[in-house]
């Protein structure tokens, strides 16, 4: 049957499922639940696929099939599933039933899911009072019964369509969360060209310190199946400070099949989870981020007695973040291999002050390896042109590429794209490392302690287009020609009037 499988019928079926809420909820809260009730489905799905194999092959052996479905990836408790909860759909306390079926699949499962469900309950007041509410959920409950998102292996095959299924309403809540959209997710194209920038090999660990929903880290890992046969030799890191998008980021990796995660809750800035267990940050071999831009209250207070030692390049101003992520992730590449890609403000590039000294720090210990300056309107909530910072802690010169692709872009009334060709131009150029002409400029340590460490990019990159030279003589002698036409036409029409009796 996976030949009938087709993916944009799935995510069509799960999107339609928002139509329960629109006009009632907002889709900043919504989104949780959606994303939670397909996550609650597809592992329903996969339990009671494998129940049906077994009972076929061994009948009534209810022990011994119990027995083989306590090692499943994810273990069911009677009752806590999505099949139960369908079936109960018309009586009244929908909410309390479903959240006491995610906190029995919690508590079954506290290695791989302690604490994903806290932050969600289907039993809040934010879906109306409680008739409302239990109506909401009964038709939320036979969204997901549709025959289309039925999730069995059996049916789907190896098939990768429920993770895309997850991607594609996390894109397109990201579409309608305005500024909250930054929170949780990074623009598909974007984190494919970081990616691929990365070049993340088999064996090798990658982080990413402010994770949102976790799509930037599974682009990374998505390098290594793509070269390496589907190996799954490596393992994904994170950290998450908003406990919903956590929570988003946990679903996310398994529905991808990502089991081999580490994803912590908590402020990177202040209060670092992935350490080494003695006490020091672990390093890591690629590093990415899509840190808050210009982030206010980031923790200049806690940082100035970092026990990391993360701010001895200086101190970020209070009222600007960037550069505190940055030096985080700097702090957590490995010796040799470590690499990072980072997305910021442009201001990172040419402020002054701290963050000047910071830049200028950092250039001198030649670490940072490209500048990329991106299109305006990639990014959901906010309309400003980024760039990606690219540091490397071998690298092979002390020269500093500089990338100009801001003009490059597939345009969208709200949204601006990076499309397969505009990607594939930057990897190559980032690759060949060597000057272009108004797209590219490799500049040497003298050139950018000329320009005082300033890094904005129109400084190295000219892409000043002459306009052509204007003929006056040829323009004056069109301009006379039309007048004399325009007299013509204006005499005809006097004549025209005339006759009509005007």
């Amino acid at each position: 049957m996976n030949d009938k499988i087709k993916q944009d019928q799935v995510n069509k079926a799960v999107w339609s499922a928002c139509d329960t809420f629109r006009g009632t909820v907002s889709p900043d809260i919504y989104k949780d639940y959606i994303l939670t009730m397909l996550f609650l489905k597809y592992i329903s799905d996969v339990w009671q696929d494998h129940w049906d194999t077994y009972k076929k092959q061994y009948g009534d052996a209810t022990d011994l099939i119990a027995e083989l479905m306590s090692n499943e990836r994810f273990v069911l408790p009677d009752s806590a599933n999505f099949y139960t909860l369908y079936e109960r759909r018309h009586e009244a306390g929908n909410g309390e039933r479903i959240d006491k079926a995610l906190h029995a699949i919690e508590d079954a499962n506290v290695g791989k899911l302690r604490d994903v469900f806290q932050d969600i309950s289907f039993n809040s007041n934010k879906l109306g009072e409680e008739s409302q509410k239990n109506e909401l959920l009964r038709h939320l409950l036979e969204d997901f019964s549709k025959p289309e998102l039925n999730m069995r292996p059996s049916r789907i095959g190896n098939l990768d369509v429920i993770g895309n299924a997850y991607e594609y309403l996390i894109k397109n809540f990201a579409a309608d969360a305005g500024r909250k959209a930054g929170e949780f997710y990074t623009p598909p194209e974007v984190s494919e060209l970081m990616a691929e920038i990365m070049d993340m090999a088999e064996g090798e660990e990658a982080c990413d310190p402010t994770c949102g929903s976790g799509s930037l880290l599974m682009k990374c890992a998505r390098q290594v199946r793509a070269k390496y046969n589907g190996s799954r030799k490596y393992a994904l890191y994170g950290q998450e400070s908003i406990g919903s998008t956590w929570a988003l980021a946990k679903m996310n990796m398994f529905l991808h099949s990502e089991d081999n995660h580490r994803i912590e809750w908590g402020d990177t800035i202040r209060n670092p989870k992935l350490t080494d267990g003695e006490g020091h940050l672990k390093h890591f071999d690629v590093v990415v981020a899509n840190p808050p831009f210009s982030l206010d209250k980031w923790g200049v207070d806690t940082a100035e007695n970092d026990k990391f030692g993360r701010f001895r390049r200086g101190l970020p101003p209070k009222t600007k973040g960037d550069y505190a992520f940055i030096l985080h992730m700097v702090e957590t590449m490995k010796p040799k291999t470590g690499r990072m890609a980072v997305v910021a403000p442009h201001g990172v590039l040419f402020r002054g002050s701290s963050e000047g000294r910071i830049r200028q720090k950092l250039i001198e210990e030649n670490l940072l390896d490209a500048v990329i300056g991106l299109p305006e309107k990639l990014f959901y909530g906010t309309g400003i042109p980024a760039c990606i910072l690219i540091l490397r802690k071998s690298k092979k010169d002390k020269d500093v590429l500089f990338i100009d692709a801001s003009r490059e872009f597939k345009s969208g009334k709200n949204q601006n794209q990076l499309e397969e060709g505009h990607i594939a131009k930057i990897v190559k150029s980032y690759r060949a490392r060597q000057s272009v002409e108004k797209y590219a400029y490799l500049a040497t340590p003298a050139e950018l302690a000329e320009n005082d460490y300033n890094l904005n990019i129109p400084r190295y990159v000219d892409t000043f287009e002459e306009e052509a030279e204007i003929d006056l003589i040829a323009v004056r002698t069109e301009r006379l020609k039309l007048k004399a036409e325009l007299a013509a036409l204006e005499e005809k029409m006097d004549g025209y009037l005339k006759e009509l009796g005007y």
